[in-house]
């Protein structure tokens, strides 16, 4: 998994709430593999209109916000089912950081194992930076994961709150099976000294 220490990007504005998931990429995706790329089937039913045709007025479409690595959204985001290909979607896309009043808290740990940064600010200050977005298309956000900041195109920054494994999972780019396998060394002691103790339990040798 990629590491996530600074972030300075485009940011879209979708300040929608109770986007959910099936928004996010409809069910009809999900049987398709990894390799026919998720992140073009982000907000599909959205960002196109009858077959293949874009919506122009769909902000993901306009030239401002195509390479946006930043979405700021409204409350509850990620709402709705469970699937986690809404999140490959947003990093297939390109989006490494989601900034929102709230999100469904299976969404937000999906983000954290696939290297993309659920950011949770105040809704006056989502309203704001929407606000600045939409004034000054293109304009970019820094996040600073270490610091736990945001700054806003206009200078100003905000502080946010992460619970501190999440933070370390993202800085260090692991997912939980790469977290285990940092005591790799301590589980095979572990296994080692209880084959001694108990050697009944180990596996019969095959001839």
């Amino acid at each position: 998994m990629e590491t996530f220490t600074t972030l300075t990007a485009v940011a879209a504005p979708y300040c929608h709430a109770d986007v959910d998931t099936d928004e996010l990429i409809p069910h009809r995706f999900l049987r398709k593999p990894l390799s026919a790329g998720y992140g073009n089937f982000l907000f599909r039913d959205k960002r196109y209109a009858a077959g293949d045709r874009e919506d122009a007025g769909f902000v993901l479409n306009q030239p401002p916000y195509r390479r946006a690595q930043i979405l700021v959204a409204g409350r509850n985001f990620g709402c709705g089912s469970t699937r986690e290909g809404a999140v490959y979607a947003l990093r297939d896309f390109g989006i490494r950081c989601v900034i929102a009043p709230s999100f469904a808290d299976i969404f937000s740990g999906n983000c954290v194992q696939n290297g993309v940064l659920p950011v949770v600010l105040p809704e006056p200050g989502i309203a704001a930076l929407c606000t600045l977005l939409e004034r000054q298309p293109g304009s970019q956000v820094t996040i600073d994961l270490a610091l736990q900041t945001v700054r806003y195109p206009d200078g100003t920054s905000r502080g946010f709150e992460i619970e501190p494994s999440r933070k370390a999972q993202l800085l260090e780019g692991l997912d939980e099976i790469g977290i285990t396998l940092k005591y790799a060394a301590a589980i095979a002691r572990f296994e080692n000294h209880y084959r001694t103790q108990l050697p009944w339990l180990a596996p019969a040798k095959t001839a």
